[in-house]
Protein backbone atom coordinates (compact mmCIF):
# COMPACT_ATOMS: atom_id res chain seq x y z
CA UNK A 1 0.00 0.00 0.00
CA UNK A 2 1.13 3.88 -0.43
CA UNK A 3 0.57 6.54 1.60
CA UNK A 4 0.37 9.83 0.35
CA UNK A 5 0.89 13.46 1.60
CA UNK A 6 -2.15 14.93 2.73
CA UNK A 7 -0.64 18.58 1.05
CA UNK A 8 0.04 17.03 -2.56
CA UNK A 9 -1.34 13.56 -3.22
CA UNK A 10 1.06 13.10 -6.25
CA UNK A 11 3.71 12.79 -3.35
CA UNK A 12 3.19 8.70 -2.36
CA UNK A 13 5.72 6.56 -0.69
CA UNK A 14 6.31 3.31 0.99
CA UNK A 15 4.74 2.00 4.43
CA UNK A 16 8.85 1.99 5.25
CA UNK A 17 9.33 5.45 4.19
CA UNK A 18 6.61 7.23 6.07
CA UNK A 19 7.77 5.52 8.82
CA UNK A 20 11.26 6.67 8.95
CA UNK A 21 10.15 9.99 7.58
CA UNK A 22 7.47 10.74 9.64
CA UNK A 23 6.35 13.55 7.68
CA UNK A 24 7.03 14.94 3.85
CA UNK A 25 10.11 16.72 4.41
CA UNK A 26 9.95 18.96 1.16
CA UNK A 27 5.97 19.76 1.37
CA UNK A 28 5.46 19.30 5.50
CA UNK A 29 2.61 17.44 4.70
CA UNK A 30 1.62 13.90 6.81
CA UNK A 31 0.71 10.89 5.60
CA UNK A 32 -1.97 8.83 5.23
CA UNK A 33 -2.90 5.49 3.64
CA UNK A 34 -3.97 5.76 -0.48
CA UNK A 35 -7.00 3.43 0.35
CA UNK A 36 -8.60 1.89 3.96
CA UNK A 37 -9.36 -1.77 3.72
CA UNK A 38 -12.55 -3.65 5.32
CA UNK A 39 -11.85 -6.23 7.17
CA UNK A 40 -13.98 -9.53 6.65
CA UNK A 41 -17.37 -9.83 7.95
CA UNK A 42 -16.73 -13.37 8.66
CA UNK A 43 -13.72 -12.32 10.85
CA UNK A 44 -15.20 -9.32 12.96
CA UNK A 45 -18.83 -11.41 13.60
CA UNK A 46 -17.77 -14.69 13.84
CA UNK A 47 -19.20 -16.26 17.07
CA UNK A 48 -16.79 -15.33 19.82
CA UNK A 49 -15.07 -11.86 19.12
CA UNK A 50 -11.88 -11.71 17.91
CA UNK A 51 -8.59 -11.15 20.46
CA UNK A 52 -6.79 -8.17 20.67
CA UNK A 53 -3.90 -9.32 18.91
CA UNK A 54 -5.68 -11.16 16.20
CA UNK A 55 -7.41 -7.62 15.73
CA UNK A 56 -4.35 -5.88 15.68
CA UNK A 57 -2.35 -8.44 12.93
CA UNK A 58 -5.50 -8.60 10.89
CA UNK A 59 -6.27 -4.56 10.71
CA UNK A 60 -2.07 -4.18 10.05
CA UNK A 61 -1.81 -6.67 7.48
CA UNK A 62 -2.92 -4.55 4.38
CA UNK A 63 -1.12 -1.82 5.78
CA UNK A 64 2.16 -3.21 5.43
CA UNK A 65 1.61 -5.94 2.87
CA UNK A 66 4.64 -6.46 0.88
CA UNK A 67 6.75 -5.07 3.00
CA UNK A 68 7.07 -6.80 6.28
CA UNK A 69 6.18 -10.73 6.48
CA UNK A 70 3.07 -12.05 8.20
CA UNK A 71 5.24 -13.92 10.49
CA UNK A 72 7.65 -11.29 11.69
CA UNK A 73 4.17 -8.89 11.80
CA UNK A 74 2.55 -11.57 14.52
CA UNK A 75 6.20 -11.22 16.55
CA UNK A 76 5.80 -8.06 16.48
CA UNK A 77 1.96 -7.38 17.71
CA UNK A 78 3.21 -10.43 20.11
CA UNK A 79 6.03 -8.31 21.55
CA UNK A 80 4.39 -5.24 21.73
CA UNK A 81 0.98 -5.94 23.63
CA UNK A 82 1.58 -7.97 26.32
CA UNK A 83 -1.38 -6.57 27.95
CA UNK A 84 -4.83 -5.09 26.43
CA UNK A 85 -7.89 -2.93 26.97
CA UNK A 86 -10.62 -3.92 29.07
CA UNK A 87 -14.22 -2.90 28.79
CA UNK A 88 -15.80 -1.90 31.86
CA UNK A 89 -19.55 -1.44 31.85
CA UNK A 90 -20.52 1.52 34.50
CA UNK A 91 -23.84 1.87 33.70
CA UNK A 92 -26.56 -0.50 31.38
CA UNK A 93 -25.23 1.87 28.71
CA UNK A 94 -22.45 3.12 29.31
CA UNK A 95 -18.90 1.43 28.17
CA UNK A 96 -15.34 2.49 29.65
CA UNK A 97 -12.52 1.03 27.49
CA UNK A 98 -9.46 1.75 29.91
CA UNK A 99 -6.55 2.21 27.47
CA UNK A 100 -4.07 2.61 30.51
CA UNK A 101 -2.69 -0.92 31.13
CA UNK A 102 0.13 -0.78 29.63
CA UNK A 103 4.14 0.45 30.80
CA UNK A 104 3.25 4.06 30.96
CA UNK A 105 -0.49 4.03 31.72
CA UNK A 106 -2.26 5.40 29.21
CA UNK A 107 -3.16 4.60 25.69
CA UNK A 108 -0.42 6.12 23.72
CA UNK A 109 1.61 2.70 24.88
CA UNK A 110 -1.03 1.14 22.35
CA UNK A 111 0.80 2.86 19.27
CA UNK A 112 4.26 3.69 20.93
CA UNK A 113 5.16 0.40 21.38
CA UNK A 114 4.06 -0.55 18.30
CA UNK A 115 5.59 2.16 16.06
CA UNK A 116 9.11 1.37 17.99
CA UNK A 117 8.87 -2.06 16.29
CA UNK A 118 8.22 -1.05 13.35
CA UNK A 119 11.38 1.51 13.75
CA UNK A 120 13.60 -0.86 14.61
CA UNK A 121 12.63 -3.35 11.95
CA UNK A 122 13.25 -0.77 9.17
CA UNK A 123 15.89 0.49 10.84
CA UNK A 124 17.58 -2.73 10.70
CA UNK A 125 21.51 -2.68 8.61
CA UNK A 126 21.49 1.12 8.76
CA UNK A 127 25.11 2.31 10.32
CA UNK A 128 23.87 6.32 10.82
CA UNK A 129 21.63 6.90 14.19
CA UNK A 130 17.88 7.65 13.33
CA UNK A 131 16.93 10.34 15.62
CA UNK A 132 13.27 10.45 16.98
CA UNK A 133 11.99 14.02 18.07
CA UNK A 134 8.50 14.32 19.78
CA UNK A 135 6.51 16.98 21.37
CA UNK A 136 4.21 16.01 24.03
CA UNK A 137 1.40 17.74 25.74
CA UNK A 138 1.05 14.82 28.37
CA UNK A 139 1.39 11.33 27.79
CA UNK A 140 2.95 10.72 24.49
CA UNK A 141 6.29 11.54 25.19
CA UNK A 142 6.51 8.91 28.52
CA UNK A 143 5.11 6.09 26.60
CA UNK A 144 7.47 6.72 23.20
CA UNK A 145 10.56 6.96 26.09
CA UNK A 146 9.25 3.75 27.20
CA UNK A 147 9.02 1.86 23.78
CA UNK A 148 12.21 3.01 22.46
CA UNK A 149 14.48 2.87 25.71
CA UNK A 150 17.36 0.96 24.67
CA UNK A 151 16.21 0.37 21.06
CA UNK A 152 19.65 0.14 18.86
CA UNK A 153 20.27 2.50 16.24
CA UNK A 154 17.75 4.84 17.64
CA UNK A 155 17.66 7.79 19.93
CA UNK A 156 14.78 10.09 20.94
CA UNK A 157 14.65 13.60 21.90
CA UNK A 158 11.27 14.57 23.85
CA UNK A 159 9.93 18.09 24.06
CA UNK A 160 7.60 19.20 26.68
CA UNK A 161 6.28 22.44 28.15
CA UNK A 162 7.71 22.90 31.43
CA UNK A 163 5.00 23.48 34.34
CA UNK A 164 1.99 22.44 32.04
CA UNK A 165 2.22 18.76 33.04
CA UNK A 166 1.22 16.53 35.93
CA UNK A 167 4.22 16.03 38.23
CA UNK A 168 4.06 12.00 37.41
CA UNK A 169 4.04 12.84 33.90
CA UNK A 170 6.81 14.96 34.04
CA UNK A 171 8.77 12.83 36.25
CA UNK A 172 7.86 9.83 34.08
CA UNK A 173 9.81 12.14 31.02
CA UNK A 174 12.62 13.78 33.02
CA UNK A 175 14.06 10.57 34.23
CA UNK A 176 14.80 8.32 31.32
CA UNK A 177 18.85 7.98 30.42
CA UNK A 178 20.52 6.27 27.60
CA UNK A 179 19.34 6.90 24.10
CA UNK A 180 16.22 8.45 25.69
CA UNK A 181 16.63 12.96 26.84
CA UNK A 182 13.51 14.94 27.27
CA UNK A 183 13.88 18.65 26.96
CA UNK A 184 11.72 21.12 29.16
CA UNK A 185 10.62 24.00 26.90
CA UNK A 186 9.83 27.62 28.01
CA UNK A 187 6.42 27.45 26.25
CA UNK A 188 2.99 25.58 25.70
CA UNK A 189 2.47 22.26 23.73
CA UNK A 190 2.19 23.87 20.02
CA UNK A 191 5.50 25.87 21.05
CA UNK A 192 6.94 22.50 21.17
CA UNK A 193 5.18 21.13 18.06
CA UNK A 194 6.20 24.05 16.08
CA UNK A 195 10.21 23.25 16.99
CA UNK A 196 9.50 19.76 16.14
CA UNK A 197 7.97 20.33 12.67
CA UNK A 198 10.29 23.12 12.01
CA UNK A 199 13.02 20.95 12.28
CA UNK A 200 11.37 18.27 9.97
CA UNK A 201 11.65 21.09 7.02
CA UNK A 202 14.67 22.48 7.57
CA UNK A 203 16.62 20.97 5.30
CA UNK A 204 20.13 21.81 6.28
CA UNK A 205 19.50 19.76 9.64
CA UNK A 206 18.04 17.13 8.00
CA UNK A 207 21.06 17.13 5.74
CA UNK A 208 23.19 16.07 8.85
CA UNK A 209 20.74 14.04 10.59
CA UNK A 210 18.35 11.02 10.02
CA UNK A 211 15.12 12.74 11.61
CA UNK A 212 11.77 10.97 11.98
CA UNK A 213 8.35 11.76 14.38
CA UNK A 214 6.72 9.47 17.05
CA UNK A 215 3.67 11.52 18.17
CA UNK A 216 0.39 11.55 15.91
CA UNK A 217 2.09 13.01 13.14
CA UNK A 218 3.86 9.35 12.50
CA UNK A 219 1.57 7.14 10.56
CA UNK A 220 2.78 3.93 12.41
CA UNK A 221 1.57 5.66 15.71
CA UNK A 222 -1.73 6.42 14.67
CA UNK A 223 -2.51 3.02 12.73
CA UNK A 224 -2.89 0.47 16.14
CA UNK A 225 -4.77 2.80 17.65
CA UNK A 226 -7.40 1.53 14.92
CA UNK A 227 -6.85 -1.83 17.02
CA UNK A 228 -9.06 -0.78 19.75
CA UNK A 229 -11.16 0.94 18.57
CA UNK A 230 -12.40 -2.54 16.82
CA UNK A 231 -11.20 -4.47 19.69
CA UNK A 232 -14.22 -2.86 22.04
CA UNK A 233 -17.10 -1.97 19.60
CA UNK A 234 -16.42 -5.84 19.06
CA UNK A 235 -17.01 -7.03 23.01
CA UNK A 236 -19.30 -4.34 23.48
CA UNK A 237 -21.74 -5.07 20.66
CA UNK A 238 -21.50 -8.70 22.11
CA UNK A 239 -22.79 -7.82 25.69
CA UNK A 240 -24.86 -4.67 25.35
CA UNK A 241 -27.68 -7.53 24.38
CA UNK A 242 -27.65 -8.92 27.84
CA UNK A 243 -26.94 -4.65 29.61
CA UNK A 244 -29.57 -3.03 28.24
CA UNK A 245 -33.39 -3.26 26.58
CA UNK A 246 -32.63 -1.41 23.58
CA UNK A 247 -32.89 -3.39 20.30
CA UNK A 248 -29.92 -3.35 18.21
CA UNK A 249 -28.29 0.00 19.69
CA UNK A 250 -26.13 2.45 17.95
CA UNK A 251 -22.62 2.43 19.65
CA UNK A 252 -21.08 6.20 19.80
CA UNK A 253 -17.82 6.63 20.87
CA UNK A 254 -17.02 9.44 23.19
CA UNK A 255 -12.77 10.31 22.68
CA UNK A 256 -10.52 12.65 24.94
CA UNK A 257 -9.19 14.85 21.99
CA UNK A 258 -6.07 17.23 21.64
CA UNK A 259 -4.05 16.45 18.58
CA UNK A 260 -6.97 14.36 17.13
CA UNK A 261 -4.69 11.65 16.68
CA UNK A 262 -7.26 9.17 18.41
CA UNK A 263 -10.34 10.34 17.04
CA UNK A 264 -8.86 9.67 13.67
CA UNK A 265 -7.53 6.37 13.93
CA UNK A 266 -11.18 5.56 15.55
CA UNK A 267 -12.40 6.92 12.43
CA UNK A 268 -10.56 4.79 10.20
CA UNK A 269 -11.01 1.46 12.62
CA UNK A 270 -15.28 2.78 11.32
CA UNK A 271 -14.32 2.27 7.82
CA UNK A 272 -12.61 -0.72 8.66
CA UNK A 273 -15.52 -2.09 9.33
CA UNK A 274 -15.89 -1.78 13.67
CA UNK A 275 -19.38 -1.83 14.47
CA UNK A 276 -19.07 2.59 15.45
CA UNK A 277 -22.16 4.41 14.62
CA UNK A 278 -20.63 7.62 15.44
CA UNK A 279 -18.25 9.62 17.75
CA UNK A 280 -18.23 12.79 19.89
CA UNK A 281 -14.99 14.73 20.01
CA UNK A 282 -14.88 15.76 23.60
CA UNK A 283 -12.65 18.70 24.03
CA UNK A 284 -11.39 21.10 27.18
CA UNK A 285 -11.42 25.02 26.60
CA UNK A 286 -8.75 24.33 23.64
CA UNK A 287 -12.23 24.37 21.19
CA UNK A 288 -10.51 24.23 17.50
CA UNK A 289 -12.24 21.32 15.96
CA UNK A 290 -15.43 21.37 17.96
CA UNK A 291 -15.54 25.05 16.75
CA UNK A 292 -15.00 23.85 12.82
CA UNK A 293 -17.64 21.22 13.27
CA UNK A 294 -19.91 24.11 14.63
CA UNK A 295 -19.33 26.62 12.15
CA UNK A 296 -16.90 25.34 9.28
CA UNK A 297 -14.09 27.57 10.40
CA UNK A 298 -10.66 26.05 11.35
CA UNK A 299 -9.37 28.84 13.51
CA UNK A 300 -5.59 27.36 14.76
CA UNK A 301 -5.07 29.58 18.29
CA UNK A 302 -3.02 29.74 21.03
CA UNK A 303 -3.28 26.91 23.47
CA UNK A 304 -4.56 27.66 27.10
CA UNK A 305 -3.16 25.51 30.71
CA UNK A 306 -6.55 22.95 31.76
CA UNK A 307 -7.00 20.29 33.91
CA UNK A 308 -6.94 17.62 31.18
CA UNK A 309 -3.41 19.10 29.76
CA UNK A 310 -2.86 16.52 27.10
CA UNK A 311 -5.73 18.05 25.32
CA UNK A 312 -4.30 21.36 25.63
CA UNK A 313 -4.00 21.64 21.82
CA UNK A 314 -4.61 24.93 19.85
CA UNK A 315 -3.46 24.11 17.05
CA UNK A 316 -4.40 20.11 16.15
CA UNK A 317 -1.98 18.39 13.59
CA UNK A 318 -4.49 16.03 12.80
CA UNK A 319 -7.17 18.53 11.74
CA UNK A 320 -4.70 17.90 8.48
CA UNK A 321 -5.44 14.26 8.63
CA UNK A 322 -9.11 14.43 9.37
CA UNK A 323 -9.52 17.21 6.42
CA UNK A 324 -7.78 15.36 3.93
CA UNK A 325 -9.66 11.94 4.32
CA UNK A 326 -13.44 13.85 4.85
CA UNK A 327 -14.75 17.19 3.55
CA UNK A 328 -16.82 19.26 6.89
CA UNK A 329 -19.86 17.73 5.95
CA UNK A 330 -18.97 14.33 6.04
CA UNK A 331 -17.01 14.56 9.63
CA UNK A 332 -20.29 16.68 10.64
CA UNK A 333 -22.49 13.57 9.55
CA UNK A 334 -20.23 11.21 12.40
CA UNK A 335 -19.08 13.39 14.79
CA UNK A 336 -20.39 15.83 17.35
CA UNK A 337 -18.30 18.46 18.79
CA UNK A 338 -18.38 19.25 22.58
CA UNK A 339 -16.28 20.75 25.05
CA UNK A 340 -15.98 21.55 28.72
CA UNK A 341 -14.53 23.82 31.05
CA UNK A 342 -12.40 23.03 34.52
CA UNK A 343 -15.59 23.40 36.81
CA UNK A 344 -17.45 21.47 34.50
CA UNK A 345 -14.19 18.60 34.53
CA UNK A 346 -13.82 18.89 37.81
CA UNK A 347 -17.84 18.34 38.70
CA UNK A 348 -17.41 15.35 35.71
CA UNK A 349 -15.19 13.71 37.92
CA UNK A 350 -17.04 13.96 41.00
CA UNK A 351 -20.84 13.19 39.18
CA UNK A 352 -18.96 9.91 37.46
CA UNK A 353 -17.50 8.55 40.93
CA UNK A 354 -20.90 9.52 42.38
CA UNK A 355 -23.02 8.15 40.13
CA UNK A 356 -21.23 5.15 38.90
CA UNK A 357 -18.48 4.41 41.74
CA UNK A 358 -16.24 4.59 38.74
CA UNK A 359 -13.04 6.92 39.16
CA UNK A 360 -12.07 8.70 35.91
CA UNK A 361 -9.22 10.92 34.98
CA UNK A 362 -9.30 14.37 33.83
CA UNK A 363 -9.61 13.89 30.25
CA UNK A 364 -11.84 10.49 30.67
CA UNK A 365 -14.47 13.16 32.97
CA UNK A 366 -14.78 15.33 29.87
CA UNK A 367 -15.49 12.50 27.70
CA UNK A 368 -17.83 10.43 30.71
CA UNK A 369 -19.35 14.43 30.74
CA UNK A 370 -19.99 14.96 26.75
CA UNK A 371 -21.57 11.56 26.78
CA UNK A 372 -23.97 12.15 29.86
CA UNK A 373 -24.82 15.33 28.57
CA UNK A 374 -25.87 14.24 24.43
CA UNK A 375 -27.33 10.90 25.62
CA UNK A 376 -29.80 12.95 28.33
CA UNK A 377 -31.30 15.33 26.29
CA UNK A 378 -28.66 17.79 24.80
CA UNK A 379 -28.75 16.33 21.49
CA UNK A 380 -32.70 16.04 21.61
CA UNK A 381 -32.22 20.11 22.74
CA UNK A 382 -30.02 20.53 19.39
CA UNK A 383 -32.74 18.84 17.12
CA UNK A 384 -35.46 20.40 18.87
CA UNK A 385 -33.56 23.78 17.55
CA UNK A 386 -31.77 25.09 21.13
CA UNK A 387 -28.32 25.40 21.37
CA UNK A 388 -25.62 26.19 23.95
CA UNK A 389 -25.09 30.38 23.83
CA UNK A 390 -21.54 31.11 22.28
CA UNK A 391 -18.89 30.90 24.56
CA UNK A 392 -20.25 28.70 27.31
CA UNK A 393 -19.37 25.28 27.65
CA UNK A 394 -21.50 22.22 26.47
CA UNK A 395 -22.69 20.58 22.79
CA UNK A 396 -21.52 22.41 19.70
CA UNK A 397 -23.61 23.41 17.03
CA UNK A 398 -26.95 23.38 15.44
CA UNK A 399 -29.55 21.36 14.12
CA UNK A 400 -28.64 21.65 10.87
CA UNK A 401 -24.89 20.37 11.71
CA UNK A 402 -25.73 17.63 13.66
CA UNK A 403 -24.53 14.23 13.19
CA UNK A 404 -26.61 11.57 10.90
CA UNK A 405 -26.71 9.52 14.48
CA UNK A 406 -28.42 12.50 16.50
CA UNK A 407 -32.06 11.11 16.45
CA UNK A 408 -31.26 7.34 17.72
CA UNK A 409 -29.71 9.32 20.67
CA UNK A 410 -32.54 11.37 21.01
CA UNK A 411 -34.71 8.51 21.09
CA UNK A 412 -32.35 6.74 23.68
CA UNK A 413 -31.22 3.94 20.90
CA UNK A 414 -27.57 4.55 21.75
CA UNK A 415 -24.68 2.71 23.51
CA UNK A 416 -21.74 4.73 25.00
CA UNK A 417 -17.94 3.92 24.60
CA UNK A 418 -15.79 6.57 26.56
CA UNK A 419 -12.34 5.79 26.19
CA UNK A 420 -10.50 6.07 29.11
CA UNK A 421 -7.48 7.61 27.99
CA UNK A 422 -4.79 7.60 31.37
CA UNK A 423 -4.88 6.42 34.70
CA UNK A 424 -6.72 8.35 37.44
CA UNK A 425 -3.54 8.17 39.17
CA UNK A 426 -1.64 10.30 37.36
CA UNK A 427 -3.95 13.27 38.23
CA UNK A 428 -4.38 12.59 41.71
CA UNK A 429 -4.34 15.55 42.97
CA UNK A 430 -7.64 16.96 41.15
CA UNK A 431 -9.03 13.04 41.37
CA UNK A 432 -9.07 13.28 45.22
CA UNK A 433 -10.11 17.21 45.12
CA UNK A 434 -13.07 15.95 42.90
CA UNK A 435 -14.35 12.76 44.93
CA UNK A 436 -12.05 12.69 48.31
CA UNK A 437 -10.26 9.74 47.09
CA UNK A 438 -6.59 9.27 46.48
CA UNK A 439 -6.53 6.99 43.22
CA UNK A 440 -4.49 3.45 43.72
CA UNK A 441 -1.23 4.26 42.32
CA UNK A 442 0.24 1.48 40.65
CA UNK A 443 4.02 0.38 40.94
CA UNK A 444 5.24 1.33 37.81
CA UNK A 445 4.29 4.97 38.76
CA UNK A 446 5.31 4.88 42.30
CA UNK A 447 8.80 3.47 41.18
CA UNK A 448 9.52 6.94 38.80
CA UNK A 449 8.96 9.33 41.58
CA UNK A 450 12.20 8.19 43.62
CA UNK A 451 14.76 8.67 40.10
CA UNK A 452 16.16 11.79 39.51
CA UNK A 453 15.28 14.68 37.28
CA UNK A 454 17.49 14.77 34.04
CA UNK A 455 15.49 16.94 32.08
CA UNK A 456 17.19 20.17 29.66
CA UNK A 457 15.93 23.22 29.77
CA UNK A 458 15.31 25.39 27.06
CA UNK A 459 13.63 28.36 25.39
CA UNK A 460 10.87 28.04 22.70
CA UNK A 461 13.35 29.47 20.22
CA UNK A 462 14.23 27.32 16.96
CA UNK A 463 17.77 28.52 16.75
CA UNK A 464 18.78 27.31 20.49
CA UNK A 465 16.74 24.31 19.29
CA UNK A 466 18.75 23.77 16.45
CA UNK A 467 21.98 24.21 17.81
CA UNK A 468 21.64 21.78 20.57
CA UNK A 469 20.46 19.05 18.49
CA UNK A 470 23.70 19.44 15.78
CA UNK A 471 26.04 19.85 18.81
CA UNK A 472 24.26 16.66 20.82
CA UNK A 473 23.18 14.32 17.87
CA UNK A 474 25.46 14.91 15.06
Amino acid sequence: MNYRDTRDASRQVSFKTAVLQGMDPVTGGLYIPSEIPALSASFLFRNTPPSFRDIAFEAAKPFVAGEIPDSELMAIIADAYPFTAPVSPIDPTTYVLELFHGPTCAFKDFGARFMARMMAYFNKGEDKMLHILVATSGDTGSAVGSAFHNVPGIDVTILYPAGKISLIQEKQLSTFDGNVRAISVAGTFDDCQKLVKTAFTDETLRAKLRLSSANSINISRLLPQSFYYIYGSLLIRERCRYDCKIDNPSLIVTVPSGNFGNLTSGLMAKQMGAPIRGFIAATNSNRTIPDWLSDGDYRARPSVSTLSNAMDVGAPSNYERLSALYSLDEARRLIAGYWLDDEGTMKAVRSCHDRTGYIIDPHGAVAWRAWDDIRSGAMKSLLDGTTVPAGKPGLCGTAATAPEWAQDCADKKCVGMILETAHPAKFGETVKKATGRDPTLPERLERVLSLPDRSIPMDADYDQFKDWLLENLE
